[in-house]
Formats: C-alpha cells, sequence, structure tokens
C-alpha cells in the first residue's frame, strides 16, 4: 500500500489491519525509509520485545518521549547536548 511505504509529509495516521504479531512486524519494516515507529502493548516489556524486531531508527513503546538529537560527533552547537556512550544506547540494538 503505497501510503505506508512512501514517505508521508503532514499529519497523517495510517491504520493497517494485520492477523499476527509477525505480519505487523513484516509490514512496519516494509519500508525504505523506516525513520521512526512505535509499539502499544498492555505489556511493556512485551512491547519492548516487538520494538526491538523493528528496523527502524528510532522506537515509541507505549508512547514514549521522541528525542530530536540523533547521535552525532558534532557537538559545537549550544543547543546540542553532547553525546557520550549512554546516549548512543537508547539508538543501538
Amino acid at each position: 500500500m503505497t501510503i505506508a511505504r512512501e514517505e508521508i509529509f503532514g499529519p497523517v495516521l495510517v491504520i493497517l489491519p494485520y492477523d499476527s504479531e509477525e505480519e505487523a512486524v513484516d509490514i512496519a519494516n516494509d519500508t525504505d525509509y523506516g525513520l521512526a515507529g512505535g509499539v502499544w502493548s498492555g505489556d511493556p516489556e512485551h512491547a519492548k520485545a516487538v520494538a526491538r524486531r523493528l528496523r527502524t531508527g528510532q522506537v515509541e513503546v507505549n508512547g514514549g518521549s521522541f528525542n530530536p538529537w540523533p547521535p552525532s560527533a558534532a557537538t559545537s552547537s549550544p543547543q546540542r547536548p553532547r553525546v557520550r556512550s549512554f546516549g548512543l544506547e537508547e539508538f543501538s540494538r
């Protein structure tokens, strides 16, 4: 489905049905972009396990905070916090 595979700019919400968790992960990973994603569950540990299966740059679990600072060695901006190893953990698998 085009809207789920292409980068769409603007306030857009796409809801796609799925029959299994495996299918949901396959749908989420079927993109060339994978900038961000989200997983919602009544079981936070299960949500984290599913989030680890997503090929995306950043995943929110149950509406977690969005981190606008990607890992970078460029720390010259006074608005960019210094990136240390604990900051990179958020972006590693």
